[in-house]
């Protein structure tokens, strides 16, 4: 089982398929870096039902507060999610060759009413950790501090990058980029 050691895994992270786990890893990243502790998983949804049931029913169980479920084409995995967990899903449709994404996309962010998914971009991984981070931290202060110094960082790193191009020029910024 991948989780980082501090308790009870809060979040579950679930995806349809190996291929999705580069996008995947972003979001347990973030988590890691945030000390929020997370269980990953493959289940296909379309491909083994059963085992993708239990593992949705036994969630709340496990002391899962938030799921981030990845799939990519018809998507299922999310909105699946959603129907039988009782607390937020988020969704992220995978980049797809035939469609974009955009398959994956609407097919998370069209769910019909009273099973909703948060859904995040094409690939949006870093927002899904971030995300279930701010869900958990309506009630965990020390998480919210910890927030509140991921954005500060953030936008040290933007004030850096700034000074550099003010101190460079676009043009030279550009050929040591």
């Amino acid at each position: 089982m991948n989780e980082i050691k501090c308790g009870l895994p809060r979040v579950g992270i679930v995806m349809g398929s190996d291929s999705d786990m580069p996008v995947m890893a972003k979001a347990a990243d973030v988590l890691e870096a945030l000390g929020i502790s997370y269980e990953m998983k493959i289940i296909s949804a379309h491909r083994e039902p059963d085992a993708f049931f239990e593992y949705a029913r036994a969630a709340e169980e496990k002391g899962f507060k938030v799921i981030i479920a990845g799939a990519g084409m018809a998507a299922h995995l999310p909105g699946m999610c959603a129907a039988i967990f009782p607390m937020p899903v988020i969704g992220i449709p995978m980049h797809t060759t035939s469609l974009g994404g955009r398959d994956s996309l609407y097919s998370i962010v069209q769910m019909p009413s009273g099973i909703p998914v948060a859904t995040v971009a094409i690939n949006g991984g870093v927002n899904a950790g971030l995300l279930a981070a701010k869900i958990l931290a309506v009630s965990d202060d020390a998480l919210l501090s910890r927030l509140k110094d991921y954005s500060t960082k953030l936008k040290e790193q933007v004030e850096a990058k700034d000074a550099r191009l003010q101190e460079l020029g676009y043009k030279a910024y550009m050929e040591n980029k």
